[in-house]
């Protein structure tokens, strides 16, 4: 029987365990330390047990979080049983794990162990000490925690062999993906406007038409487009040589998308265009609709908390919330903040996650990303892994090797499927278990 509920998200678990520390654990651990007789079992799952308290306990958690999302409550009965089938799919999960033989060494635990008590703000010493303090023997903890690293472990590698992804499937995703670049393309224009006052009469239309070609001409003789529009353009954007700046097609008016639509980057209109506000000479500075394969890659950095059972969702982000407020008011930097904290591999960079193309990232991540500004840091983002807090660096446009555009379609699409993949897995497991109702969970 083990001392920590084993967490059935896929996330690694240093957070897991940083949190072991909690109150609430530490009391579970010693209730079950100190089985009554049978009647305090719930459940026999091959060699392991589910205990009464353990099933209230979750109960209580699973009706805790239900009122957060603002759900109507679950009965006594269907609270039991909705706790006592999680804790039963862990037990089925973590025997599964222990019989499939992973091995986790004792330099990999031991490095564990040092990330609890760093988290803890402790020495391995006063890790010991606390841990007794609370009625829980440090070789128990220990077993606790390579149970759950193998967990992780077999989780990983059963879970992805089942997903399979197809090169149709890849050709599909791709088509996708060039439709919706097509959809949310971008353009940056640059103008010379010559505004024509309301209510001109003819004369007055004929001058300022005559002005327009006298720019367009001059263009097209080789002057620079935005030392033009620096001498004769009449906005507010002839400073910046008539540059409009990048816009989604949806926020520029139908007559520009017309006008420019057919244009290569660098291309000049060869014909006026009129509106109600003039006539205009456009250039085409730049169009991203992944027409030309081309992507917007981003450089991001983020500070992850994993979410476990002792570690909630809600105070992973609270605490991540407190992270940030600390960063923008100069207390500290991200870089600071994400290696002293992150349960990430990135944390020795400072949660540096390097450039990445579209699809990179979970879905849930990179919509939070791509919504940042440059220096961006956004609010508390809730993932599969965990919490994240997130910051964008840089971007780029680039056109990325084919093989690489394969690999993140093949790796997004592993993504998508993940969830029913672990779904049907423990479904499986858990119909070759043993599984024996006791007390209440019998009836």
């Amino acid at each position: 029987m083990t001392d920590l509920p084993t967490s059935l998200k896929p996330a690694l678990l240093a957070a897991t365990l940083a949190a072991l520390l909690l109150a609430p654990l530490a009391q579970a651990q010693s209730a079950r330390a100190a089985t009554r007789p049978a009647d305090s079992i719930a459940a026999i799952v091959n060699q392991d047990l589910v205990t009464e308290i353990e099933v209230r306990q979750r109960a209580e958690r699973v009706r805790e979080e239900a009122k957060q999302r603002g759900e109507s409550a679950l009965s006594a009965t269907e609270l039991r049983k909705t706790a006592l089938d999680s804790l039963i799919d862990e037990r089925v999960v973590l025997t599964y794990a222990r019989e499939a033989g992973a091995k986790i060494d004792e330099v990999e635990l031991d490095r564990v162990v040092a990330n609890v008590a760093a988290q803890n703000s402790l020495s391995l010493p006063e890790l010991r000490d606390r841990l007794k303090a609370e009625g829980i023997e440090y070789r128990r903890f220990r077993e606790n925690l390579r149970d759950q690293m193998m967990v992780e472990r077999v989780r990983e590698r059963e879970v992805q062999g089942r997903i399979r992804v197809s090169e149709a499937d890849v050709e599909e995703f791709l088509a996708k993906k060039r439709e919706a670049g097509k959809a949310n393309a971008q353009y940056n224009i640059a103008q010379v406007l010559v505004i024509v006052p309301e209510g001109a009469n003819a004369a007055v239309l004929a001058e300022k038409r005559a002005r327009a070609e006298a720019a367009l001409a001059r263009i097209k003789a080789g002057e620079a487009f935005d030392v033009v529009a620096k001498q004769i353009s009449e906005d507010a954007y002839k400073d910046k040589g008539g540059e409009l700046g990048l816009r989604p097609a949806a926020k520029l008016p139908d007559a520009f998308l017309a006008h420019v639509k057919d244009l290569k980057s660098g291309e000049v209109a060869p014909e006026l265009m009129r509106s109600g506000a003039g006539f205009h000479v456009l250039k085409l500075i730049e169009k991203q609709d992944g027409s030309d394969g081309s992507v917007v890659q981003t450089r991001a950095r983020h500070v992850l908390l994993r979410v476990s059972p002792q570690l909630t969702a809600e105070l992973a982000a609270r605490r991540l919330a407190e992270f940030k407020r600390s960063i923008e008011t100069g207390k500290t930097t991200f870089e600071a903040v994400a290696r002293e904290n992150s349960e990430d591999g990135s944390a020795p960079n400072g949660g540096d996650l390097g450039w990445s193309s579209p699809g990179g990232f979970v879905p849930e991540f990179e919509e939070a990303m791509n919504a940042l500004n440059l220096g961006g840091i956004s609010a508390p983002v809730v993932s599969r892994f965990g919490v994240h807090l997130i910051q964008v660096l840089e971007r780029r446009s680039t056109i990325p090797d084919p093989k690489q555009v394969r690999a993140q379609a093949q790796a997004a699409l592993r993504e998508q499927k993940y969830a029913a993949a672990f779904t049907d897995w423990v479904k499986d497991l858990r119909g070759r278990a043993f599984i024996e109702m006791r007390g209440d969970a019998s009836q």
